[in-house]
């Protein structure tokens, strides 16, 4: 199958690769900004992309508002026929050449339309660990999977994907957005009533089981009993935020928890930081820890899936609860009572806290550009194009 130009109006020619963005959700959440940073980043003069996403939501506003086609259709684990029908229909009406898949029940529909229509697949599998359908999806469609961690790169390799076929590529984030002077510090602590001297400790994410917001709450309330004088805040939302917020007001935490809803800006929240407190109970690469990083906030992390391999313990913040990893000795192990912990004794060193926050700027500069994740998956693509592409030479020849 050999790719036709598409022809844009008033006949001229579109000689670019069409990438078909295929995602399971349509939050403004961490899989939502890798996409959009995604597609920001990869060659215009090489890459036009459009997005496929199940449901209409302020961000789908926000891509079309970014110029991008944005398509709506149904997706679940066990995907509709006609959202199948639907992304074939694109492959040969708009020149899709490559589909590329975020979340299960995407990779499901869009290995399935491309195994239908000879289309390449991607699918980009942001969670520490592949679930049993992605894998057999891989297996039976012969779908291409990026990794964004190691623990999921070797879980990948170990339950026999094909080396060949998988390519870990590290989250990054829009340095140009998140450094530490993107915005006065001041700014977000006068929306909360909290001085500029006054010590402040971000939680930034769901408001989800997963990611741990109940142990924060946690953390806080013990770090509170030792230094009252400490504010907090809960950047985010979702299904356990009237928990969270009852939680609170029982342990009479109303005037230091300062609960502030989704953020449409959070580069202009981290600079008002002094430390970041991620207590998620799963995670791969969470971009929430790169944009503090790049932002020079340091962080205290429950060291899970692939965080270890983001927080360099001891220079730019503390890992905890990491005793299991190699090489890497937690002075603090356990949960959220060892993040308490090691908050504290950060609080207690402002020297320490500095220069953690320098180090975590270098750190973010050196490895979490997201450029050069740009350039990683552009790469894939060009590849698994030629492959396409030397196939159809191939079967050409008399």
């Amino acid at each position: 199958m050999t790719r036709t130009p598409r022809v844009l109006p008033g006949g001229q020619t579109d000689e670019r690769t069409h990438v078909l963005e295929v995602l399971g959700n349509a939050i403004v959440g961490g899989m939502e900004n890798y996409v959009r940073n995604l597609a920001a980043n990869l060659p215009s003069n090489e890459f036009k992309v459009s997005l496929l996403c199940p449901f209409e939501s302020p961000y789908t506003v926000l891509l079309r508002s970014e110029g991008r086609d944005v398509y709506i259709a149904p997706l679940r684990d066990d995907p509709p026929w006609r959202t199948v029908e639907l992304i074939c229909t694109l492959v040969r009406e708009t020149g899709v050449d490559l589909l590329h898949a975020h979340l299960m029940n995407a990779h499901t529909v869009a290995a399935m339309a491309g195994r239908l229509c000879g289309t390449p697949t991607v699918a980009t599998l942001h969670g520490m660990s592949l679930h049993p359908q992605e894998i057999s999806v891989a297996r039976t469609t012969g779908s291409h999977t990026i990794v964004v961690c190691r623990e999921a790169w070797s879980q990948a390799l170990a339950v026999g994907l094909a080396p060949e076929r998988v390519s870990l590529v590290p989250n990054g984030v829009d340095l140009a957005m998140y450094h530490p002077m993107s915005a006065d510090p001041a700014e977000f602590r006068r929306t909360i009533d909290v001085g500029p001297a006054d010590l402040l400790i971000g939680f930034v994410g769901r408001l989800a089981w997963e990611k741990g917001p109940d142990k924060f709450l946690k953390a806080a309330e013990y770090i509170l009993q030792r230094r009252p004088e400490v504010h907090f805040t809960m950047v985010g939302t979702g299904l356990m935020e009237k928990d969270l917020v009852a939680t609170a007001r029982r342990a009479g935490l109303e005037s230091r928890i300062h609960m502030i809803g989704l953020a449409r800006e959070p580069h202009r929240i981290y600079p008002a930081l002094d430390l970041l407190m991620h207590t998620s109970r799963a995670d791969a690469m969470p971009l929430t820890i790169l944009e503090a990083m790049a932002s020079g906030v340091p962080v205290v992390a429950i060291g899970v899936g692939g965080v270890p391999e983001i927080v360099a313990t001891g220079e730019t913040g503390i890992l905890v609860g990491t005793t299991e990893w190699p090489g890497i000795v937690s002075e603090y192990p356990g949960d959220w009572e060892g993040v308490a912990l090691a908050a504290l004794a950060l609080l207690s060193n402002p020297a320490r806290l500095k220069s953690m926050a320098s180090a975590s700027v270098r750190r973010a500069q050196a490895c979490f550009d997201i450029r050069q994740s740009a350039i990683m998956t552009s790469q894939i693509f060009r590849q698994l194009l030629g492959s396409r592409t030397d196939k159809a030479r191939l079967h050409s020849v008399p």
